[in-house]
């Protein structure tokens, strides 16, 4: 029989060695699983210990998580085909000539980018090799070139084939294809706002978006040439995510077509050799173990917790503030945000989501300023609950972009400087995330106000 303790000190325990050893510099997933093992030794049951494996086995025989690796080998082999650097040479060709030009091509890349690799490493560091220098050379405001590439490159986490997606969906137990289309709205709005920002900044202040000089710019028949260049990736793309949403085949099936599909479309560009294919390989496994290995250790943690009483005691704390539901989502959204400013996202999905999703089903969202909620007009519980979790799984996308744009520690801020030139500092980094950071913000109130941005297009699909 384990130690007793107050659930309050256990959340104070739990969470505070948590935050020192992340500090420290130790790795998520070994800090997770091991200070899940020691709790569970100190303050545990013998009877508790069970929670090992049965945390862990049900997500090693999990279905829908062999569309993980599958996704991955997907970008990792366009990438490593040389696509990702035409695709943006195409469409910086054909849009240079406008002001901020360059910048709306950065963001329109990166949102093609993000529906072929579905995480936002690969995308923050491509654009940061091919578009930051392309920028900076035609005397691009610094900030307005390291800002695009930053908020173009957080759309991966976001527009589908999103893997936080299929980790949520695992999570919440619900359907991967809802989520996917239920982000695509809300991703494309993201986008357009991005492009409308720095085309109207930069014809406020021509000097900080100048469009090509006449004798870069190419003529009209050349830029029919150069998208046919890129059809085959773009097909692609529509292939995959339109067997899903039209139901044809499910996302792991779906994800087996794209990495097929992306087999062959390096062999249409003559680019597809031994040394490429096992470079995605092992891009692949270390991704993919990367991803599982926190999912192990995270699970453990946040299941032991669970088991204390902690997502009681978490759920019982936020109503009694007071605060109403859209209080107390506002208050999840802001620990969301403070979270990604120190964690990787799975290690978020996993700590986070389990102890917040049950809360959002408590709750009873009925609308802000004389609008609808999520749910209005259902009376069938788990029709319900199908709802709440699609609009409260694509709430939490959205807010993850965010968390990868927060200084001080955000993700993609220290992605882009790991390829910025030297006269590029943090400090320019942090400044250039800010404007985008509000927009993120107002994105994100946007679907909070207005849940059928998310809700609408998957009852089109799906009906109901």
């Amino acid at each position: 029989m384990g130690i007793e303790v107050d659930i309050l000190w256990l959340t104070v325990l739990m969470f505070g060695s948590l935050a020192i050893l992340l500090m420290a510099g130790l790795p998520l997933a070994f800090v997770t699983g091991g200070l899940g093992c020691i709790f569970l030794f100190v303050f545990g049951s013998s009877s508790e210990l069970n929670i090992l494996p049965s945390r862990i086995f049900p997500f090693m025989t999990d279905y829908q998580l062999s569309a993980i690796p599958l996704f991955i080998f997907m970008a990792a082999m366009l990438e490593r085909a040389g696509l990702i650097e035409e695709l943006f040479d195409v469409v910086y060709k054909i849009m240079g000539g406008l002001r901020g030009g360059l910048a709306s091509a950065t963001i329109i890349s990166s949102t093609i980018l993000a529906a072929m690799v579905g995480v936002i490493g690969a995308a923050e560091v491509a654009m940061g090799i091919l578009a930051l220098p392309a920028m900076l050379k035609r005397k691009y405001d610094p900030e307005l070139a390291c800002g695009s590439i930053l908020a173009g490159g957080t759309l991966g986490i976001l527009i589908p084939p999103s893997i936080l997606a299929i980790l949520f969906a695992v999570i919440a137990q619900q359907s991967v294809g809802d989520l996917f289309i239920g982000a695509v709205l809300p991703g494309l709005l993201l986008s357009g706002m991005y492009i409308a920002y720095v085309t109207a900044r930069s014809y406020i202040n021509p000097n900080a978006g100048p469009g090509l000089p006449p004798e870069e710019r190419v003529s009209f028949r050349e830029k029919i040439r150069l998208l046919g260049s890129i059809i085959t990736p773009i097909l692609l793309i529509v292939l995959v995510l339109g067997v899903i949403f039209t139901g044809v085949a499910t996302p792991v099936e779906a994800a087996g077509i794209g990495t097929f599909g992306a087999i062959f479309v390096a062999a249409m560009h003559r680019r597809l050799n031994w040394q490429g294919t096992r470079e995605a390989a092992v891009t692949t496994l270390k991704a993919s173990s990367m991803v599982l290995w926190i999912i192990f250790g995270a699970s453990i943690f946040v299941g032991f917790y669970s088991l204390k009483g902690g997502q009681a005691f978490v759920a019982d704390t936020l109503i009694s503030t007071g605060l109403g539901p859209y209080g107390i989502l506002l208050v999840m959204m802001i620990i969301l945000v403070i979270l990604g400013m120190f964690l990787d996202w799975v290690g978020i999905l996993f700590l986070a989501v389990p102890i917040f999703m049950p809360i959002v089903l408590q709750l009873e969202f009925n609308g802000l300023f004389g609008l609808p909620g999520p749910a209005d007009g259902i009376h069938d519980p788990d029709k319900k609950r199908e709802v709440m979790q699609l609009w409260f799984g694509v709430v939490y996308m959205v807010n993850m972009q965010m968390s990868f744009l927060s200084p001080p520690f955000g993700y993609a801020l220290f992605y882009l400087k790991s390829v910025a030139p030297p006269e590029i500092g943090m400090g320019t980094i942090f400044r250039s995330a800010l404007p985008f950071l509000i927009l993120q913000a107002v994105g994100l109130a946007l679907c909070i106000i207005f849940p059928q941005m998310i809700l609408w297009l998957p009852r089109l699909v799906y009906g109901g």
